[in-house]
This record gives structure tokens, sequence and C-alpha cells, in this order.
């Protein structure tokens, strides 16, 4: 999302009442919102032009396609190969995020496995790819706190 367009109230609502209900029709939207259909469409247009509303991939679980297993890999990274070592990582399927960092870890890479054969083959497979200097990986037991933007969207609409 561009930092220069910080959300409104009104966006905020839209959002929420997205995050209720993330099938609600634009009508169904602007008759809970008691707003214009006109409006809700025009700015759910442009929560999505400007990244604050992203796909809903997101709402997909891994173990729903037989990646079960969750683990988070640390990796060192020669500086002057990042944009390859970021090309190489988004070429790998169960690479499902990666976070440049700040401090000794140049990179955080959220992977889903089948299981622990499978897990030892993505970093491998990882620790393979040219720039890669070091990895650690630890394995993610459960989920204590889920994705989660409902409290910071309560947030702008209680605040102003």
């Amino acid at each position: 999302m561009n930092s220069a367009r910080a959300l409104d109230v009104t966006d905020a609502r839209i959002l929420l009442a997205l995050a209720a209900d993330p099938r609600a029709t634009v009508v169904a939207l602007a008759e809970y919102l008691k707003l214009s259909r006109n409006t809700v469409q025009a700015r759910v247009a442009k929560l999505e032009q400007s990244g604050a509303l992203s796909s809903f991939e997101r709402r997909i679980t891994p173990k729903a396609l037989g990646y079960p297993l969750t683990a988070f890999v640390t990796a060192q990274v020669n500086q002057h190969r990042l944009a390859e070592v970021s090309q190489s990582l988004a070429g790998i399927a169960e690479v499902v995020e990666v976070f440049g960092l700040s401090g000794e870890t140049d990179l955080l890479v959220r992977v889903v496995a089948a299981d622990a054969e499978d897990l030892y083959r993505i970093a491998g497979q990882i620790l393979a790819i040219p720039g890669i200097e070091r990895t650690t990986t630890a394995l993610a037991m459960r989920e204590l706190v889920p994705h989660r933007l409902t409290g910071l969207l309560r947030r702008v609409t209680d605040d102003r």
C-alpha cells in the first residue's frame, strides 16, 4: 500500500465488513454500511489498486493443499546477489513468503512442506541457491496468533 494515503474511516469500515464476510457483494456491503453501491465499488477498486486489499490467496491454507508443515528458514546472503537470490526463492513453489531483515540474518523465508523429508529437500534447494551463504531452519509447531488486522482497522474507525 502507498504509505502516502492512509485509510480513512470509510475504507476501514469496508475492510472490516470484508474481513467479517469476504464473499459479500458490493450491494450487500453498501446495504450493511449504509453507503451507495457506487461509493463502495469505487473504494474497493481503489483499495485493490493501492495494495491495501491484497489477494484472497492468503485465505487458502497450505494444509488443504497437502502441505501441513510450516517452517521458517533464516538465510545469510551475499548482498551483491540479493536480487538473484530473491528471484530463485520465488521460483520454489513451497516458498510462500520472503522478508528482508535487518540485523545478522538477511532473509526470513516461510516455507510449507508435505512432511519432514519434503522439508529437508526444500531446505537443500534453498541452501543450493548461489548467493546463499548459510541457513537455519525452524519448524513451526503450531500457530498461536493467526494473521490478523481487524484490531488495527477498528482502531482507525474508533480514533476518527
